[in-house]
């Protein structure tokens, strides 16, 4: 019997769990064979009968994901990336940082009560951007600040932008413009540490939450309006939020802002500002085709470059690795996630339904995981990112919504399960880990 059952199976189905799918079409098929011997005659003519408007359903359905970027395996955007930029395996920390003089946040001009509440959150010392962009802001002039992620960009707007409010909060009234909601939560977050007490209010719009409750935040006082484009516009658009006295716009990681397809949105909200006096644009990478959106968007502007809007490779440990196939791909992931020092992974794919499959397969080799992707409600997300932050799961995978979105320390390594379409995106993905001066670890799949 052993010896008909080693003829009868081919030596491919072993380790099947690890090919991409293969437990879900093979339950598939073993439910549509027994379906098939239920179906009644009629049942047949039906389905034969409504042919046609399963087609047109399809039709719609194949169009509706080459739209979001939903490509099925092996149709996504080919990356042009060159291998040899996503590698370093000889990192040294930069200990040149400790020859740039920073001040202390005593000694900039700052509101008593504000800097009252950056000492009790532990901070001394301003960072470079935060140190080079303050008066900038301060004095209400419009910025480009260029600086790598985790170099405290949001402290460099938010602090001057709450100290300018503390001195009359009727004419500084801001609106922050983010491409990812869990980037505006964390903003929020920031923003309200930093005000706390102060009477200083701020409400938060982004999508996946309910509009009746972004409409009652919007009868309240509020002197900084934080989201996502999309939301904001929705709110604008009900009359539910006026701009005509806001006159500060922040725009974070505007490379991405702009190239994600936010551009005209973001155009709508900044006519409504007819008193907008100050653009302060931040971001990690900047893309020199979107120049003349920026021209466009602002007149006259400083830049403050901190980075070269490159991959901050100095303190990450970079290296792809190339199998032969996905079975062996999978296979080779388990044994990384199996090492001790993969404490906490963040592994980026390039579609939802990639990073669906890939977090299913994980699973099932029992690794603690979980997903956030577009498709995903935000009370989801948003459980998700705590359940990473505190360390009750090992892995997250997702789409490119959590290069921008995630500020969680700690991450040991970032994985590439596909390479990224764009060097900005590897850029902001790896820079996920090694934060803040700290080592990190990216690896690649190619």
């Amino acid at each position: 019997m052993r010896g008909k059952n080693r003829k009868s199976y081919s030596p491919r189905k072993k380790n099947k769990a690890l090919r991409e799918g293969a437990i879900e079409s093979h339950s598939k098929e073993k439910k549509n064979k027994s379906s098939e011997g239920s179906k009644s005659s009629k049942q047949v003519k039906r389905q034969n009968s409504s042919l046609r408007g399963r087609k047109k359903i399809s039709h719609r359905s194949k169009s509706r994901n080459s739209r979001s970027g939903n490509r099925s395996v092996g149709r996504f955007k080919k990356s042009d990336l060159d291998p040899r930029m996503m590698v370093n395996t000889s990192i040294k920390l930069r200990e040149d940082k400790k020859d740039i003089q920073t001040r202390t946040f005593e000694e900039l001009n700052l509101n008593p009560q504000l800097k009252s509440r950056i000492d009790k959150k532990g901070f001394v010392n301003t960072t470079e951007i935060q140190d080079k962009t303050f008066e900038i802001v301060a004095e209400g002039k419009s910025i480009i600040g260029i600086a790598n992620t985790g170099t405290g960009k949001t402290g460099a707007f938010l602090i001057p932008i709450i100290d300018r409010l503390l001195s009359n909060k009727n004419k500084h009234k801001t609106i922050v413009l983010l491409p990812t909601r869990e980037l505006a939560q964390q903003v929020e977050q920031e923003f309200k540490s930093l005000s706390k007490g102060l009477k200083i209010f701020s409400s938060c719009f982004i999508g996946g939450t309910s509009i009746n409750k972004d409409v009652d935040k919007l009868r309240r006082l509020n002197h900084v309006i934080i989201g996502t484009p999309g939301r904001i516009n929705d709110m604008i658009n009900r009359r539910a939020l006026k701009l005509g006295d806001f006159s500060k716009v922040v725009l974070d990681e505007f490379d991405t802002m702009l190239d994600m397809g936010f551009l005209q949105e973001v155009q709508k909200i900044i006519n409504q500002m007819h008193k907008r006096n100050q653009t302060i644009l931040f971001s990690a990478t900047e893309n020199p085709k979107q120049q003349n959106i920026i021209d466009n968007l602002v007149n006259q502007y400083e830049k403050v470059r901190v980075s070269e809007g490159k991959a901050n490779t100095d303190n990450i440990y970079q290296e792809v690795i190339k199998p032969k196939d996905d079975t062996e791909k999978n296979q080779m992931l388990l044994d990384l996630l199996r090492k001790k020092e993969f404490k906490k992974v963040l592994i980026f794919s390039e579609t939802k339904r990639q990073v669906s499959k890939l977090c299913r397969i994980l699973k099932k080799f029992d690794v603690r995981v979980d997903e956030i992707h577009g498709d995903k409600s935000q009370q989801y997300r948003s459980k998700a990112i705590q359940k990473f932050k505190s360390g009750s799961i090992q892995v997250m995978v997702a789409t490119d919504v959590a290069s921008r979105g995630i500020d969680i320390d700690n991450i040991t390594h970032v994985i590439n399960y596909r390479v990224p379409s764009s060097r900005e995106s590897y850029i902001h993905r790896i820079g996920r880990t090694g934060r803040a001066g700290k080592e990190g670890n990216a690896i690649t799949f190619i």
